[in-house]
């Protein structure tokens, strides 16, 4: 084995295990379980009837997307006894256990922005959806607000400079990253967003944002703040509206929804 593959394995595991401790933070703080709540009932809120799709998950391993939506299909690039389907996204269209032409929605939250090429993603991802079918895409957006705080309090990177679409180096599923990559994509460089013509009617491409520092307020996955769950929940409603009537100056996050031709 290479040391190349060696470095790879040891990191895959490092972000199996950080995968399961997320997972479980999550699971315990109840304030985030909430904004993810909020999160998928605004993702979905243009179905009817959510409970009767065909739904592929991308990027399952820390979501709790399937404790409200049972008919999810869940799948990751890691190995995880609980999920549906393992497999490499960017090979998805060579997926046998999905057939052509036959999910309604693929979604994917905080996942873009960790694969190799989010484009080539999408573009293989389109051969599974039925004509019509969408593509549901939560990543952060950056407001004169979230900007610093992205940039210098969070852990990932963030790169407004590259030349192309892509990660310029994979470690591993979680290592890798550049969370301006989606915003870049569907905000800044319309010739990038352009690649997706082919698969999606981007010209109808659906892009709102979602909260402002209500993620924040609940200390994310590496944090529990003492803020109890009545005021929470409160404060929520108001965060969300301040950053749909506030986009540029604090919005923290927004949905894309994708329509396969």
């Amino acid at each position: 084995m290479s040391d190349a593959s060696t470095v790879l394995r040891s990191q895959e595991a490092k972000d199996r295990a950080a995968t399961l401790r997320n997972r479980a933070r999550l699971g315990a703080n109840k304030n985030l379980l909430f904004w993810y709540r909020q999160l998928y009932r605004d993702q979905f809120r243009d179905f009817p009837n959510s409970s009767i799709l065909s739904i592929l998950e991308v990027g399952s391993g820390t979501s709790p997307l399937k404790q409200f939506l049972s008919n999810v299909t869940t799948s990751d690039v890691l190995d995880l006894d609980y999920l549906d389907l393992v497999f490499d996204c960017h090979e998805i269209d060579k997926l046998d256990a999905i057939k052509d032409n036959s999910i309604d929605v693929i979604t994917l939250t905080n996942v873009l922005h960790h694969l190799k090429s989010p484009i080539e993603f999408l573009n293989r991802a389109a051969s599974k959806l039925k004509p019509g079918g969408k593509v549901i895409a939560t990543e952060p957006f950056f407001s004169a607000l979230s900007t610093p705080i992205f940039k210098y309090l969070h852990h990932e990177p963030v790169d407004f400079d590259i030349s192309e679409p892509k990660l310029g180096e994979v470690q591993g599923p979680l290592a890798s990253a550049n969370i301006a990559l989606p915003w870049l994509i569907f905000f800044r460089r319309r010739e990038w967003l352009q690649r997706l013509n082919e698969n999606f009617d981007v010209g109808a491409l659906s892009a709102r944002p979602f909260s402002a520092l209500s993620y924040i307020a609940t200390g994310g996955i590496s944090h529990r703040l003492p803020i109890p769950h009545f005021l929470y929940r409160a404060l929520f409603s108001t965060d969300l509206a301040v950053s749909r009537g506030f986009p540029r100056s604090c919005a923290a996050f927004f949905t894309v929804i994708l329509t396969r031709h």
